[in-house]
């Protein structure tokens, strides 16, 4: 098999693809080199658990990360929407010529996980409590062999943030930062982007233009929920050989023409 480099690694944030899907695929379709896309799609879970009478619960961890808490019937709500914002996706780069193909975590054991038997969060008091896991996971391996056949074939794979548990034979909602960054030590791109609805990293109102790896840990606490975990992740990820991550707007036009403007996190 001939190795071939992967240009992007895209995160499209579930703000994004409400409000902005189609300047981002257009722009997308426009990139000549391989992509890799993994979405996100938390508005859009929420909409449909609420749809059949679900409501969303979310956790805040001890280190201050928000995340999805997801039982047994919300997994099923998860799953099924994910499936839906991959293959509109997909099939919105297909209709403008990129041959595409949608996958999820499942497909050739892609992303494997270990389901997380107990978690411990901050409760209505402010005070640590330990509760049942849910069907949530930390990735423990990405078989890049799966993405390295189907790159020699497609020009972009779109990915769901949902792996595989073996051992415990069940399906998990893995955090698609988490994917994203376990998916760019994998593959090492060329260039790591996370689109969200803001144009970078954002201190005291001032938008952030180059930010050090190291200096991550200074300002950890200084940011909001949510670019707290990517923050985290993309760290993690320069310090496995990934050159360097952009945080970026997914609200404009042409989001590539934008990244001057963007936050580089760097080595």
């Amino acid at each position: 098999m001939i190795f071939i480099m992967i240009k992007f690694l895209i995160k499209i944030g579930g703000e994004v693809i409400k409000n902005n899907l189609e300047n981002i695929i257009n722009t997308i379709s426009n990139i000549k080199d391989k992509v890799l896309i993994v979405h996100g799609g938390r508005e859009i879970v929420n909409f449909y658990s609420e749809k059949f009478g679900i409501k969303p619960k979310f956790v805040i961890s001890p280190e201050g990360i928000r995340s999805r808490y997801t039982d047994a019937e919300e997994l099923d709500i998860y799953i099924m929407a994910m499936s839906l914002i991959n293959n509109r996706i997909t099939s919105m780069l297909n209709f403008n010529g990129t041959k595409s193909i949608g996958i999820n975590g499942i497909f050739g054991n892609l992303i494997v996980a270990k389901k997380k038997e107990k978690i411990v969060i901050i409760n209505e008091r402010n005070r640590k409590q330990i509760i049942e896991g849910g069907y949530t996971g930390k990735i423990t391996r990405i078989n890049k062999e799966v993405l390295d056949i189907l790159i020699d074939y497609y020009d972009c794979i779109v990915i769901s943030p949902i792996a595989i548990d073996i051992e415990s034979k069940c399906i998990l909602n893995v955090d698609s930062d988490q994917v994203t960054s376990e998916l760019a030590k994998a593959m090492k791109p060329e260039k790591l982007i996370f689109l969200t609805d803001v144009n970078g990293l954002k201190l005291e109102s001032q938008t952030i233009n180059v930010i050090k790896s190291k200096d991550i840990s200074n300002i950890i606490d200084k940011v909001g929920i949510g670019m707290n975990r990517k923050l985290l992740m993309i760290q993690d990820a320069l310090m496995h050989g990934v050159n360097e991550a952009i945080i970026a707007s997914g609200l404009v036009k042409d989001f590539m023409s934008e990244i001057e403007n963007s936050t580089r996190v760097i080595q």
